[in-house]
């Protein structure tokens, strides 16, 4: 079983990319996200998936392991093959597809390639309960109450018109900071300094 793979890039399309280990070369097929990290000519290591069927073996390819993680994760889903579970990571990084499923953000996972609303319905309801408490870092684990404070401090942003996986990217980073005992005024108000713009020194 190949885990690893490390040598030349030796070609790149739509979706795959051709990887010479000592003048071997090996078909990979990667998402959007980690395909435009490479170049023709140059070194690359991608974490392998190897599928394993009846009629052919595949390698899919990552850059890091949390990537190949996520694209685990997604094809436990029924109904989410491996050019769907592509298709998610190329609009959607793993720091972006947590928040998204814990918020329950179905226009995000639709702007993939073949996800629909009935499954990304089916992808939140499936995969929420597995990353909630991930995604709320401190907030989540550290008791019910401090979930629940967590959790309304993501409604009051999304109620001041901000995006749902926003909104809770920004409190999960807040309460990283602020710890377990921050209460929902002190999380909107982080929260909110999170999803200001930043402005750029000259």
């Amino acid at each position: 079983m190949i885990a690893k793979l490390t040598g030349l890039v030796d070609s790149l399309g739509e979706g795959w990319v051709v990887i010479d280990v000592g003048g071997v070369g090996y078909l990979v097929f990667g998402s959007g996200s980690t395909l435009d990290r490479l170049a023709t000519g140059e070194m690359a290591t991608l974490e392998i998936e190897t599928h394993v069927r009846e009629d052919h073996i595949h390698l899919y390819g990552f850059t890091d392991a949390v990537e190949r993680d996520w694209f685990r994760i997604l094809m436990t889903v029924q109904g989410v093959g491996s050019k769907v579970a592509l298709a998610i990571l190329t609009v959607l990084t793993p720091d972006q597809l947590m928040p998204a499923i814990a918020a329950g953000d179905r226009a995000a996972l639709t702007q993939a390639t073949g996800v629909g609303s009935k499954l990304a319905v089916r992808i939140l309801s499936e995969l929420k309960d597995k990353v909630g408490d991930i995604a709320l870092g401190p907030a989540a684990v550290a008791g019910d109450a401090a979930g629940v404070t967590a959790t309304d401090a993501v409604s009051a942003l999304v109620n001041l018109g901000y995006g749902a996986s926003e909104s809770y990217a920004a409190v999960a980073h807040a309460a990283g900071r602020l710890g377990s005992a921050a209460d929902v005024e002190a999380l909107i108000r982080a929260g909110l300094a999170e999803l200001a713009p930043k402005e750029h020194s000259p």
